[in-house]
């Protein structure tokens, strides 16, 4: 059985090696993420992810693996910004206040697809310019939900979170790892 990674994000790749799986192939699918006009963060979110698996071409044996991330502050969806001024945007929106970030995840054989989501909360301290500016200057921000990512410089911005670590960064495990042993996919294999 292949399985076959929908996400071009090497943080995916890397998550995916911590549970010992290295993808046959890595096809990044090529859709519209464009939030419909009053979707959610969740369901949003959720539907990314249903439609990044049916996006990529596969044989029926094949599984395929997709996942979709996005920032929440209450109703609002930040994706990933579309320049360093919306990353600042976000930034300061997010400064001093909780958030939820919403990890959905997919995975297809064939015409069977099953789904599940996390959605974690983080808190951000209150930034100052000078951090945000900072910040922005790394270019850490850039194809990251939210204009941020948990595991690069702005960790140093973030005292509390609550969940999935792993959700944040993009895929959460314990989830990955139910969804492709119900498809039978060998995890921990020793061959």
């Amino acid at each position: 059985m292949r399985l076959i990674l929908g996400s071009g994000s090497p943080r995916r790749l890397e998550l995916l090696a911590v549970l010992g799986i290295r993808p046959d192939d890595v096809r990044p699918p090529d859709i519209d993420e464009t939030p419909v006009r009053g979707e959610l963060p969740r369901p949003y979110c959720e539907r990314m992810a249903r439609e990044k698996a049916l996006a990529v071409s596969a044989a029926p044996d094949d599984l395929v693996l997709s996942a979709d991330t996005t920032v929440a502050l209450g109703r609002r969806i930040m994706g990933k910004p579309r320049d360093a001024g919306e990353a600042a945007e976000f930034l300061h929106a997010l400064s001093g206040r909780r958030h939820r970030v919403v990890t959905a995840l997919a995975v297809r054989r064939g015409e069977v697809l099953r789904a599940r989501s996390v959605v974690s909360s983080v808190k951000l301290k209150r930034l100052s310019d000078v951090e945000v500016n900072g910040y922005l200057a790394t270019g850490d921000w850039q194809g990251k939900a939210g204009g941020y990512s948990i595991q690069g410089p702005a960790g140093a911005f973030i005292p509390w979170m609550e969940g999935s670590h792993s959700a944040i960064v993009g895929l959460p495990l314990a989830e990955t790892a139910a969804l492709l042993s119900s498809f039978g996919y060998p995890l921990w294999s020793t061959s």
